[in-house]
């Protein structure tokens, strides 16, 4: 795999099993995690949104197994979520994994499009927001931000603010007179700045909130000394208006490489 692409996919690993960590033993979320071959799996029978039922890695740091595919397929079927996602990058190993998801009934969706920063001065966003790192005072408050934005259940929101505890977290907020407005989160581990987590209040659209919040976590990571900076949102597509798309690469972050996503069919 090249280095780049590796390093982006060990950094979305760490971010989420750190995550995992902070949400361990939050009711009612009930998420629960384990690493197998290598890879982080993650099921919260609290809220089956995709974000937190996933795996991360497959066949990327180790081959995967086919018993592996099968038992969580098992898990996740027993837990009652019915749409989650298996992340699968081209290099992935063996050959055979894309057979083995297949006779699971795991099928491809929507892929993810990975995007690279190399840590360049971003444009100013021109928004008229107060954006400050924050602390667990704003937690909550981040996490219905976020919540909200992505369907997300409240149960998620307890986790969601553990990560303004986290010390790996940095947490950005955008304010409108005093209201906390957007939001956006950044994890820094080996040298690279992981972006994730941006979200915008119903309340408060059209002023520059996710590019302001684009802005702050690319100087934040810079400042930490981040040599590369990296997120992800849906390849674009047809008929989509692809918003998020279009602000990140405004940011300055290129086109790195597509992910496939595979879910259970019908």
């Amino acid at each position: 795999m090249e280095t780049n692409h590796q390093r982006v996919e060990d950094v979305e690993l760490a971010a989420f099993l750190d995550f995992s960590e902070a949400a361990a033993g939050l009711e009612p979320l009930a998420l629960q995690y384990e690493i197998a071959d290598q890879a982080l799996i993650m099921r919260a029978s609290g809220d089956p949104h995709f974000l937190i039922n996933r795996v991360i890695g497959l066949g990327v740091l180790a081959p995967a197994r086919r018993e592996t595919i099968s038992r969580f397929r098992q898990d996740f079927e027993k837990t009652g979520i019915d749409r989650y996602f298996v992340h699968i990058v081209d290099e992935a190993q063996p050959q055979e994994l894309k057979s083995w998801l297949a006779a699971e009934n795991l099928v491809p969706q929507r892929r993810w499009m990975k995007f690279i920063h190399k840590g360049g001065l971003s444009p100013e966003s021109g928004s008229d927001l107060e954006v400050r790192l924050v602390d667990g005072a704003y937690g909550e408050a981040f996490g219905r931000i976020v919540a909200a934005s992505f369907d997300m259940k409240e149960a998620a929101i307890p986790a969601l603010a553990k990560l303004t505890e986290r010390p790996k977290w940095h947490i950005y907020m955008g304010f409108a007179e005093g209201q906390p407005a957007a939001a956006g989160a950044l994890f820094v581990d080996q040298g690279v700045g992981w972006c994730d987590f941006g979200a915008t209040s119903s309340k408060f659209r059209r002023r520059g909130g996710q590019r302001a919040m684009l802005e702050a976590r690319i100087k934040a990571a810079r400042d930490l000394g981040c040599d590369l900076i990296a997120t992800e949102t849906g390849e674009a597509v047809e008929g989509d208006p692809q918003h998020s798309y279009h602000n990140i690469q405004w940011a300055g972050f290129e086109e790195s490489y597509l992910r496939d996503n595979f879910a259970p069919g019908p």
